[in-house]
């Protein structure tokens, strides 16, 4: 069976200063334990915001580190899924659930990708 990652980007401007709302937290769990019971997530974790992280960079033969906050970007990573479903249809209908949770002031999106295998 395939297996998918749904990258979950995030308008920083839009995500809470204290973090998620225990409200947000309780309807995760309840997902997270939903799809594990499907049989579907096999990781998933969220991301520290980016200001705690660096950028690295290769371009014309040469390595640069770059410190966050990244100004030029509006969205960032915040998190990922690893999945394995039957199918992109079923990856991506786990990703709107996922998004689904949060409250109406969060803006964020699911790149949903096939792993490459072998």
């Amino acid at each position: 069976m395939p297996r998918y990652i749904s990258i979950i980007r995030i308008d920083e401007t839009t995500r809470p200063a204290e973090g998620p709302s225990p409200e947000l937290e309780q309807r995760m769990g309840e997902l997270l334990e939903e799809i594990t019971k499907a049989g579907v997530m096999l990781d998933t974790a969220g991301l520290l915001p980016d200001d705690q992280g660096k950028r690295v960079r290769w371009e014309g033969g040469k390595t640069s580190v770059t410190d966050g906050p990244f100004t030029e970007s509006k969205e960032v990573i915040g998190g990922y899924a690893l999945m394995q479903c039957k199918d992109l249809a079923e990856a991506v209908e786990w990703s709107k659930k996922f998004l689904q949770v949060h409250e109406e002031h969060w803006t964020a999106t699911c790149e949903v990708r096939e792993i490459a295998e072998g």
